[in-house]
């Protein structure tokens, strides 16, 4: 699509919604892309617009870019104005810098990029991650992700999904899935530390969720697996479950756990740091997230790459991760029977998917679909048009 040499020397203008103030799939899929493409195209120069991002945030983060990279901060603005402000600046500032190329991570985005192309012509992406672009209902938003370039999807699910009855041309949707750190992940023993916080045994079955508990975010299904947890209990008495992540949603979810009576087995443990992420997912047995809006789900690969067992739901970008079930347990996710009785299978060595019990497998096997350099090496296919 672009010559190497123009791309060296050409300018990136990348949209995000934020990547210093919240931390969601978004939002490391974002960062991801930025540190890929200046690893590859370090001459190149990088215009990168935060909508919900302030300025003071950068500092506080360990993310380390070109020292060339511009970033617009638009976080501090009134809403209606951030909006106006936010693709104003966009559009103005490419008819003077004529950028080689607009690249948005976030599908409302695409309707600023759709303008500007059809006053400069400059050739824009949009990323489609999950929901977002599942279903949309603005006429103009479709309209601008039709008229894209490229679409970038995070998952095969994703793209089946985008070709029902959007009218979008196939050949321009590529799928580049979600990567991760994978130096961030080991597999370690159950770590001593988090035993002792959460007074649990070495020998205690461990469930883990990691995930956002937002009022819009039920989709999530941990409240399917507090109710799945009565049954587990009855087979595994001293289970013991681990939801972690923060959320509007904690409150409701603390009165269910009383509700059902499961105060003595749940943790609700709130939002965990980035350098406790791995250690919690080798205090589990088994990581659990039988989600059903998820468009890829990095939690999924780290803990694969911490060689856990996983339990995903069958109806969302999460199969993807899981190589279609090969490498962890898909379920119904409403199937709160269903979800029960594959927990107690996996957490009694019985699981009808054995190559959930080999961590070393799990680990490479993800690693070598997902890890960052191969998403770097997917990513410069992309951009040359392969």
């Amino acid at each position: 699509m672009f010559k190497k040499s123009a791309i060296n020397k050409g300018n990136f203008y990348l949209i995000f919604p934020n990547i210093f103030d919240f931390k969601g799939g978004i939002q490391v899929y974002s960062t991801f892309l930025l540190k890929a493409l200046q690893d590859v195209y370090p001459e190149a120069d990088y215009d990168v617009f935060l909508k919900y991002d302030k300025q003071n945030l950068k500092t506080q983060q360990n993310l380390q870019f070109l020292s060339s990279t511009k970033f617009h901060y638009f976080g501090n603005l009134p809403k209606l104005l951030q909006t106006i402000l936010f693709a104003a600046k966009i559009i103005i500032l490419a008819i003077f810098q004529r950028p080689t190329v607009v690249i948005s991570t976030h599908v409302n985005y695409a309707t600023a990029c759709y303008i500007l192309k059809l006053l400069t012509g400059i050739p824009y992406w949009v990323v489609a991650h999950g929901l977002e672009v599942w279903e949309i209902e603005n006429n103009f938003i479709k309209l601008a992700l039709q008229k894209a370039d490229k679409i970038v999807s995070v998952s095969n699910y994703t793209r089946q999904r985008l070709l029902e009855g959007k009218n979008i041309d196939s050949e321009k949707i590529f799928v580049l899935p979600n990567t991760f750190d994978a130096n961030q992940f080991k597999i370690n023993p159950k770590p001593s530390y988090l035993l002792k916080r959460y007074n649990l045994t070495n020998e205690q079955p461990v469930i883990l969720t990691v995930t956002r508990m937002g009022r819009m975010a039920k989709y999530k299904g941990y409240d399917q697996m507090l109710h799945a947890l009565v049954k587990v209990r009855l087979c595994l008495p001293d289970v013991h479950f681990i939801l972690a992540g923060k959320g509007d949603d904690i409150p409701r979810i603390k009165a269910l756990v009383a509700k059902l009576n499961l105060q003595d087995c749940v943790t609700i443990a709130g939002f965990v740091p980035d350098e406790e992420l791995c250690a919690h997912y080798n205090l589990c047995d088994v990581f659990a997230l039988p989600s059903k809006g998820e468009g890829f789900g990095i939690v999924y690969l780290e803990a694969l790459a911490c060689g856990k067992p996983v339990l995903a739901g069958n109806q969302d970008g999460s199969i993807d991760p899981l190589a279609e079930g090969k490498l962890g347990c898909l379920v119904d996710p409403d199937n709160v029977e269903e979800i029960a009785y594959n927990l107690i299978k996996i957490l009694q060595g019985d699981c009808s998917n054995p190559v959930i019990y080999q961590p070393k497998y799990l680990q490479q096997k993800t690693i070598d679909a997902f890890d960052f350099n191969q998403f770097r090496a997917n990513l410069v296919k992309l951009v040359n048009g392969h």
